[in-house]
């Protein structure tokens, strides 16, 4: 690990304008991500900007009757929440099938935010890999793709997103609010990650030195009626080969609106708005759901090792609907 300078962060203020000051500096939150990546030779920040002390560790109603949820709760206070795990169910569930017991306990909402890819090329400093060294090369695409995207890929680069918790907040129309030297924005989830295009190395629309604060979750009449399934290769904690997170409205056996997202398929949560839109006043159906999922998969582009994603993805979606509907039901 290379030497660093450690400060810890008084407001959120002079936290961005000191880290703006430092081009390779980073903020260190709960770190179970940052560490690592500083241990394996992946990250080398020169400067540690510690923020666990800023007061952003609250979740609050808001006067429209969301959540607003601060970038330093932990993964599990908010999984074990009352309100969350009553009116925002798939949340919960996705906080709960992320890492271990004792990551969750020190993972907090903006880290998960930002956790970075687990290719193993990215992750292994001794083999190329363009999201890590620009212009180097990636050798997933003839090598070892198996976990990697078939959703919006690109040449230069076919990661895949491994937070379960964005893919929840993607379905639920989540608001990341941040801040940097310019001032103060908010900006939605589903616009917070970037596909890979040429220059996969940046994963989200962040400039260098915003701060996430909190997330906002707005009010969703049927939010209550959401599950979080996620497909990985044990039972214990493991990254999601494919996940679906879906909130859905039926009323008299139409759909009257539906949330959906995938994860494990791409480069950033995939909010699954061509099955949405397929569905909104559509009967409630197994073909329907069926015909929803293969419009909204026509794009995977798999390689040899992923080709399994397609049929998987859409088979979880197809169950998770048929789920939600019976639930709807009772």
């Amino acid at each position: 690990m290379m030497p660093f300078t450690y400060e810890r962060a008084s407001d959120a203020a002079s936290a961005v304008a000191r880290l703006a000051q430092a081009p390779t500096g980073v903020f260190l939150g709960g770190g179970t991500n940052l560490i690592d990546h500083m241990k394996l030779g992946v990250a080398q920040p020169d400067l540690l900007v510690d923020i666990t002390h800023l007061p952003y560790n609250r979740i609050e109603p808001l006067p429209d009757g969301g959540v607003r949820i601060g970038a330093l709760v932990r993964n599990s206070d908010l999984a074990a929440d009352h309100t969350i795990r009553q009116h925002y169910p798939v949340l919960a569930q996705a906080l709960l099938d992320g890492a271990s017991g004792q990551l969750r306990n020190l993972a907090t909402m903006g880290g998960n935010l930002l956790q970075r890819t687990r290719c193993v090329y990215f992750q292994d400093v001794s083999k190329p890999c363009n999201k890590r060294v620009p212009g180097s090369g990636c050798p997933a695409r003839a090598g070892y793709h198996r976990e990697l995207a078939i959703l919006g890929a690109s040449e230069a680069c076919i990661a895949t997103h491994p937070s379960d918790m964005a893919v929840a907040l993607a379905a639920l129309d989540a608001i990341v609010r941040v801040q940097g030297v310019s001032g103060e924005r908010a900006i939605p989830l589903v616009n917070f990650y970037r596909l890979p295009g040429a220059d996969p190395q940046r994963d989200t629309v962040l400039t260098h030195g915003e701060l996430i604060t909190a997330i906002d979750l707005p009010p969703l009449s049927f939010a209550a009626r959401s599950r979080y399934r996620k497909v990985r290769d044990r039972a214990s904690y493991a990254f999601a080969l494919v996940s679906v997170a879906a909130a859905l409205d039926v009323a008299d056996g139409t759909v009257r609106d539906v949330r959906l997202a995938l994860g494990g398929v791409a480069h950033m949560p995939w909010r699954a708005k061509k099955a949405e839109a397929m569905l909104r006043g559509a009967p409630a159906s197994e073909e329907t759901f069926q015909r929803a999922a293969e419009a909204e998969l026509a794009a995977a582009q798999p390689l040899p090792g992923n080709a399994f994603k397609a049929p998987l993805a859409r088979n979880i979606l197809v169950r998770m609907l048929l789920d939600l509907t019976e639930e709807n039901r009772s």
